[in-house]
């Protein structure tokens, strides 16, 4: 099973072996997107009493569900982080109503591109790049690559 925002066992060779032949260039961008999901994507039935929750739903989601209530209704915001050649290097799927800046330490640790040989799987992009929505000092003092330039496009 992978870690969450890992790709997976046969992603992770793939992209092993691609940054052995030197074709990930390491400036890594970081982004995300919304994606609607129909009004029937949460389970709710015609019948109030058949659900398992009630109609209104549960008070507050937990944290680890995909699928958000917004005033648009359901969505889910899919985070992602890869490299100038449209390599993904780490993808997290999250509620859509969450902000995009408190998850960029999380997808930037996310990343993670194992060696063919023995070895720690490589990490440390050398530039990030991201749009105005991660540019709090915060995420540009606080991440957790010390080596990496941060540009905000």
């Amino acid at each position: 099973m992978a870690a969450p925002g890992g790709l997976g066992p046969c992603a992770d060779l793939v992209a092993g072996e691609a940054d052995a032949a030197g074709l990930i260039t390491w400036e890594v961008s970081v982004d995300s997107t919304v994606c609607r999901a129909h009004q029937h994507a949460a389970g709710a039935r015609r019948d109030g009493a058949g659900q398992k929750e009630p109609p209104g739903g549960v008070a507050e989601e937990p944290a680890d569900h995909g699928l958000g209530r917004s005033r648009g209704g359901f969505s889910t915001k899919i985070h992602l982080a890869c490299e100038q050649g449209q390599k993904l290097l780490s993808l997290l799927v999250t509620a859509g109503q969450r902000g995009d800046s408190p998850l960029f330490v999380p997808v930037l640790e996310a990343i993670r591109v194992p060696r063919l040989g023995a070895g720690r799987p490589r990490r440390t992009p050398v530039r990030v790049r991201a749009d105005r929505a991660y540019s709090s000092a915060v995420n540009q003092a606080g991440r957790p690559i010390s080596l990496c330039r941060f540009s905000s496009r």
